[in-house]
């Protein structure tokens, strides 16, 4: 496999683990990723943990704007196999089916379910029990090409994005160390989808980071920790931005306006919601550091902040 002439297409920290692993066993001729990103209030120009990654190993990088209109780069290199893990753009179909083996995705959830681009976030903020990843043969659709081979991880009750992403990388990694060898002898089994059984995971916009509490605690809990820690669930105190990125849920009934806060202890602050109360364990003020909720009583006056509601 070593001799395998492969193209990697990825772009955040959550892709790295396959890219190691392809590094490892197999020839990494090129890796392409998003064009850099201006980052924080300075707006400086930084390159994707990928693109890092493959600079580090010296290996050629293409960071195309508009991958249709530039994949003929990517084609001549001529590889065996273009692997893509949580790239961002959709692939042309000429670039699809360019290599010897073609095209394959290792997606973030056992498809149908969840084909787009934020699938870890939607099944955690759906309160799904488990999720799991797909390796997948690319077609022209947006993630619907054939399954080779799929596993699942259970998703806990206080599971963050965070956590599941980084459980999840690792076995995207896994399994495709595991059926890659397959693939390149043409003895991967290939299932055909079911579409009927299909839902969408579409990225997640600013308007969804929005933090409502008039809703029941389970569902408000499902959505801070499916967004945690970016971009972050927030709700705003006295207008100003608050994020509110780690909770646990309680069974403390309440009559309280949703939005308000009912208790403050050294470990958490109690919020209403439509049924129950629940309580938020880190929280990131704006423009500060994120920090544990005992971190941030010690800085503020208790008495000040109970009543207050957050809208």
């Amino acid at each position: 496999m070593k001799d395998t002439k492969v193209i990697f297409m990825g772009t955040p920290s959550y892709s790295i683990p396959v890219l190691e692993m392809l590094i490892e066993s197999a020839n990494v001729i090129a890796v392409v990723t998003q064009p850099d990103k201006e980052i924080g209030r300075k707006k400086i120009l930084t390159p994707c943990p990928v693109k890092k990654l493959a600079q580090e190993c010296n290996i050629k990088v293409i960071s195309p704007k508009k991958l249709k209109e530039e994949c003929q780069e990517i084609i001549d290199l001529k590889p065996d196999i273009i692997i893509t893990c949580a790239y961002g753009q959709i692939l042309p179909e000429k670039l699809i089916y360019a290599p010897k083996y073609n095209t394959v995705n290792v997606h973030a959830s056992l498809l149908p379910k969840y084909r787009g681009g934020a699938p870890i976030q939607h099944a955690i903020i759906n309160g799904e029990k488990e999720t799991g990843i797909t390796i997948m043969y690319t077609d022209k659709g947006m993630d619907s090409g054939d399954i080779i081979k799929e596993e699942k991880i259970t998703i806990n009750e206080n599971d963050t994005y965070d956590i599941i992403s980084e459980k999840m990388s690792k076995l995207g990694a896994k399994l495709l160390k595991e059926v890659l060898p397959k693939i390149l002898n043409n003895t991967a089994p290939r299932q055909k989808q079911d579409d009927t059984q299909k839902t969408i995971a579409p990225i997640i916009k600013k308007e969804d980071e929005h933090l409502d509490f008039n809703n029941p605690v389970q569902k408000v809990h499902n959505k801070i920790r499916g967004l945690s820690s970016v971009p972050g669930t927030y709700a705003l105190l006295n207008k100003n931005r608050i994020k509110l990125l780690t909770s646990e849920t309680t069974n403390t009934a309440t009559n309280k306006k949703p939005g308000t806060i009912t208790k403050i202890e050294k470990d958490g602050i109690y919020i209403s919601c439509q049924d129950k109360e629940i309580k938020i364990t880190k929280l990131q003020v704006s423009g500060k550091k994120q920090v544990s909720v005992k971190d941030y009583i010690n800085g503020i006056k208790k008495e000040e902040l109970l009543g207050q509601e957050l809208k």
